[in-house]
């Protein structure tokens, strides 16, 4: 009778025991979501083959996580690619057509119902440091904003660490949207030489980073760029910015494991466009859209893969959503023709369509099907820049229709005035690169290249015999995405 009154209390307090651990047990959540968006900042780093930058990082983060090799933003514009991160619809839709900043002033429409909205409406925190760039802040609301980080959206060691408080709280999970301002050209003076400007914000110290600098005759030149001691310098001054944002980025993984949180956290590398030069920020030839893009998913079975799969800045939200969980937006029905007054709320919900679709089903895929073909749509860098182009980019053929062909290329100022393009300009050659200068500023209607045999766009095949099969193919995809996208810009069809 005593062994089995022992034994009966043994199993009680076992069976409490495990009652007590069941509910000691982390409940099952979302995951935590960080989206890392770098400025300017183009394939350019040693996981996408580049032995001389140092990004130790991201390449450790590429390691963990899955290196996508063709992914693309939708217009090499800063203000105007972040409206289509963190909203899943072109620009062209969205409205936010350029800059939002001074006297530009591209607005988002009110009816667009953006990512930070969407994942604070289904429970998450929702934060931002750095760069934001858009507007207006209701459409892309954010709950938390971190300042006050000395040496700004130049300093990611800094943002970093101002972050450790945001990501620390474990009341639910966060969406975290981390933006530096390198390595984007910088308008500033030197620090140690007021003299002399400071392209890329390396010429003042930012407290917690250790400045990683590059002999300029050790670079390596990419084709499209002129091979000049100008192009060498500036590229060693991009290089040192990339390496500080490399910096932050391993900081903020630093402050994540220390609070617990990294193996909860999704985090996504990328950049709004590609490097300031002119032949690839503001243009839609391979330099400018072709980007970097890790995503590291810590519940994933496989690390280290490197996917194929062709996927764009459309995508960026939808995937986000998915990650977090969420299958369905709800929101009222535009009014026709009007995208920026939705219908009376008395009207039911609809289903709010993005433009893009989720990727998450290939990070752990190679050569995952269905993923060969991107569009992009740019309309305006600076107000003063308009040149609208649409480009539909398959696995191995780009079209670009340059809707304002007639006018000459704008460049923006910063990159005007870059040494690397005035150098070009004056040494008389009439030659950029590959590319003859007069064609890099007076464009056809069409281009159509085969990037499999010109990689770097540099034969136009639009109006050549053998090609136009492939160029009524394209053309016609390229209207049906303008059409489906609701693309203002698709009257010229029919006008001009």
């Amino acid at each position: 009778m005593k062994t089995d009154s022992l034994l009966h209390a043994f199993l009680i307090c076992f069976a409490l025991g495990l009652i007590d651990a069941t509910a000691a047990a982390p409940a099952s959540r979302p995951p935590n979501i960080i989206l890392f968006v770098a400025d300017d900042h183009g394939q350019d780093a040693g996981c996408y083959g580049n032995k001389i930058i140092q990004t130790p990082n991201l390449d450790r983060l590429a390691g963990e996580g899955t290196r996508y090799t063709r992914a693309f933003c939708t217009t090499a514009s800063c203000s105007a690619s972040r409206s289509v991160i963190l909203s899943g619809l072109h620009n062209h839709a969205n409205g936010q057509f350029g800059h939002q900043h001074s006297f530009h002033h591209f607005y988002t429409y009110n009816s667009v119902k953006s990512l930070p909205v969407i994942l604070a409406e289904n429970g998450y925190r929702i934060g931002r440091i750095g760069k934001f760039h858009v507007q207006p802040e209701e459409v892309y609301k954010f709950q938390t904003i971190l300042g006050g980080n000395p040496g700004g959206a130049r300093n990611p060691v800094g943002m970093a660490e101002r972050c450790r408080e945001f990501v620390s709280r474990t009341d639910a999970p966060f969406f975290l949207y981390f933006c530096t301002a390198d390595p984007h050209r910088s308008g500033d003076r030197r620090e140690d030489n007021p003299h002399q400007p400071d392209a890329f914000g390396n010429g003042r110290r930012y407290e917690g980073v250790q400045e990683t600098a590059y002999d300029s005759k050790q670079i390596r030149v990419p084709p499209w760029l002129p091979d000049t001691p100008e192009s060498r310098a500036e590229l060693a001054e991009y290089y040192q910015s990339v390496s500080r944002v490399d910096q932050g980025l391993g900081r903020l993984i630093e402050v994540l494991k220390q609070s617990g949180e990294y193996d909860r956290t999704i985090l996504i590398y990328t950049s709004d466009n590609g490097a300031a030069f002119p032949g690839s920020k503001t243009t839609l030839y391979e330099p400018g859209m072709r980007l970097p893009l890790v995503v590291r998913n810590p519940f994933a079975t496989k690390r280290g893969l490197v996917s194929d799969a062709m996927v764009s800045w459309v995508d960026l939200t939808p995937t986000i959503l998915d990650f977090a969980g969420i299958k369905e937006v709800l929101a009222p029905p535009l009014v026709a023709g009007n995208p920026e007054v939705a219908a009376p709320r008395k009207q039911p919900a609809t289903r709010y369509a993005f433009h893009g679709r989720s990727f998450a089903a290939t990070l752990e895929q190679e050569k995952p099907g269905g993923w060969n073909e991107v569009f992009a749509s740019h309309t305006f860098h600076e107000i003063t820049m308009y040149y609208p182009m649409r480009v539909i980019r398959t696995e191995r053929y780009k079209l670009i229709l340059n809707l304002a062909h007639p006018l000459p290329f704008p460049f923006a100022s910063d990159l005007f005035d870059s040494t690397t393009w005035q150098a070009a300009l004056k040494s008389g050659r009439g030659v950029y690169g590959q590319r003859r200068i007069g064609d890099f500023i007076q464009r056809p209607r069409y281009e159509l290249y085969d990037l499999e045999t010109d990689p770097h766009e540099i034969r136009n095949l639009a109006d050549k015999p053998e090609a136009q099969a492939v160029f009524k193919e394209l053309s016609e995809k390229l209207k049906a995405f303008q059409q489906r996208t609701r693309d203002p810009w698709i009257v010229k069809y029919e006008y001009e």
